[in-house]
């Protein structure tokens, strides 16, 4: 596979909530950057982390519009979505939608870094207004 092939796998496996797929598609020291660059390492904590945002957002999902492949680096640009859900609730404010853009760096095949780029103000909201 292309780098760019594998980036595609990746986010497809994303928007299926595939987790055991996510798994091996990733190195064994995955990095995981967040829109506010907190770094989650390694291949079993980004496993319990997807788990944990796929029952957060049970119907997150990406769409990728453009995408652009530089060597081993992907860059996909496009929109993010989802409803937050707390204790199984779905928000009161209904799904959000946010432009977005990741950055993967591939590795042997493997997607060794993914970087998310967006600004998550909206899911933030809801998260506040469910906890109040």
């Amino acid at each position: 596979m292309t780098p760019l092939e594998t980036v595609q796998r990746f986010v497809s496996s994303i928007n299926a909530h595939d987790i055991a797929a996510l798994s091996a598609l990733v190195t064994r020291d995955h990095r995981f950057v967040d829109s506010l660059g907190a770094v989650v390492a390694g291949r079993e904590a980004m496993r319990e982390g997807w788990r944990r945002y796929f029952q957060m957002v049970p119907d997150y999902h990406i769409e990728v519009t453009r995408s652009f492949a530089d060597g081993l680096e992907v860059v996909l640009l496009g929109s993010a979505g989802g409803t937050y859900c707390r204790d199984g609730r779905p928000s009161s404010t209904g799904p959000w939608r946010i432009p977005a853009a990741w950055r993967a760096a591939v590795r042997a095949g493997l997607v060794a870094e993914w970087q998310v780029f967006a600004d998550n103000d909206p899911i933030r909201q809801q998260m506040a207004r469910a906890s109040t």
